[in-house]
């Protein structure tokens, strides 16, 4: 690690994009810090506090939403926005061709995401809003200010995302997953001194608890890091080729899959999902109609029931990994991309046989990944019957989330400083 500082030390550049990208992650969290007005601060907190749904929610705006924040929000509208042009491009011919145009294509289909993020920031600003008026937390939210609070919502999420955007293109790391990070880390103090604050530690049961939590985030921690770094290794071999007057041998490489080539995406997606039932239940809660009011508050009832919801959570976080990894990985396009190279598995012909092979070893490793995924994704309802430790909403899917990406910008800064020194040579 001290190595690698130093190398850092070293390129100016890196370390300009290094500095670039913290500065930024700081506006954002000043940004988070922010309070709008029209709202009982102390109440909004004691009503995030008590509600592990909503801390849930606020943990990945870190303390945004808690706050009644600019930056209430976060990228949340961003990410929705995204997850709905990823599955328009598998049904829509015209987003599918336009995927498949290289660069051009993607930025056009990123333009359209920032367009369809301002709808949407609007729509779940109002929902939000309006959810917390029905608790009695927003004092002021008719006419002129209500349009306030909206405007400064969306206005807050697009700025947010334009500084995610900003260390993508400038800085290093993926911009978004940094900022979604960096509010979950920004949360764990507060649970941290909450969780020592609301136990005895003169009582050995409570402090045995304790112990067992912080065991089992070291555990869960190892388990996630492993994880990220396992893969199936498909041997590939290329064939000897002629260029010109000379001959090159034949080349022995592997082709890598990894166990969790989705990523964090299907817990995200899965969250959004699950979230929204439970918004849109608060909101038709002061419906005036009487059928309306008693289906939100059957709604209402069934996802506040824990095991309905763990239940559901991991089924939709599995569907969702094998569904995104069908998305990002082709094995025809591979099997073909090979057969054009000069590549083969050996002991499988090119073509069909190599694809077949390749679509078998893809759904063994996502269902592992699947599985492991949805594990994680259930843990926040596992943990508390486990150590009586319910105050620390971070979870398995918060660490998950911290371990990949930070791992993922570790792996960025390195291929920086790997590429700065060979061209140094």
């Amino acid at each position: 690690m001290w190595e690698m500082f130093r190398k850092i030390s070293k390129l100016p550049d890196l370390r300009r994009r290094i500095i670039f990208t913290i500065s930024l992650l700081v506006v954002f969290r000043f940004l988070a810090n922010v309070p709008m007005p029209g709202v009982n601060v102390e109440e909004l907190k004691t009503f995030f506090d008590n509600n592990q749904f909503f801390g849930l929610m606020n943990m990945f705006t870190g303390g945004a939403m808690k706050n009644f924040s600019l930056a209430m929000m976060g990228v949340g509208p961003y990410i929705t926005s995204s997850i709905i042009f990823q599955l328009l491009t598998m049904v829509v011919p015209s987003l599918e061709n336009l995927s498949k145009e290289g660069e051009s294509g993607k930025q056009k289909i990123n333009y359209y995401t920032r367009i369809l993020t301002v709808p949407l920031a609007i729509v779940q600003s109002y929902a939000m809003i309006f959810m917390l008026k029905n608790q009695g937390l927003v004092i002021n939210s008719q006419g002129f200010d209500l349009l306030t609070m909206i405007i400064s919502l969306t206005a807050g999420t697009m700025f947010v995302m334009w500084l995610g955007e900003l260390i993508s293109e400038n800085g290093i790391g993926n911009g978004i997953s940094l900022i979604i990070t960096i509010g979950i880390i920004a949360a764990i103090p507060s649970e941290i001194i909450q969780t020592i604050y609301g136990k005895d530690l003169t009582d050995i049961s409570q402090l045995f608890n304790l112990i067992i939590f912080g065991i089992l985030a070291i555990v869960i921690t190892a388990v996630i890091v492993w994880f990220n770094y396992s893969e199936r290794q498909i041997p590939i071999t290329y064939a000897r080729r002629a260029k010109g007057n000379s001959s090159y041998g034949a080349v022995d490489t592997f082709l890598p899959i990894r166990i969790t080539m989705a990523g964090v995406i299907p817990i995200i997606f899965a969250m959004s999902i699950m979230i929204f039932p439970g918004v849109a239940s608060k909101f038709f809660a002061q419906a005036r109609s009487q059928t309306l009011v008693h289906i939100a508050n059957w709604t209402e009832n069934i996802f506040n029931n824990h095991t309905f919801y763990a239940i559901a959570y991991f089924l939709i976080v599995i569907i969702f990994t094998f569904f995104y990894t069908s998305v990002i990985f082709h094995p025809n396009e591979v099997a073909e991309n090979l057969q054009k190279r000069g590549g083969f598995i050996p002991g499988l012909r090119p073509g069909k046989e190599t694809q077949d092979f390749l679509s078998t070893v893809i759904s063994r490793t996502t269902l592992i990944g699947a599985l492991f995924l949805g594990i994680i994704a259930v843990l926040p309802y596992v943990i508390p019957t486990l150590t009586d430790v319910s105050t620390m909403a971070l979870g398995g899917t918060g660490i998950l989330i911290v371990v990949s990406v930070i791992l993922d910008t570790l792996r960025q800064i390195k291929s920086q400083i790997l590429m700065r020194n060979y061209d140094n040579y």
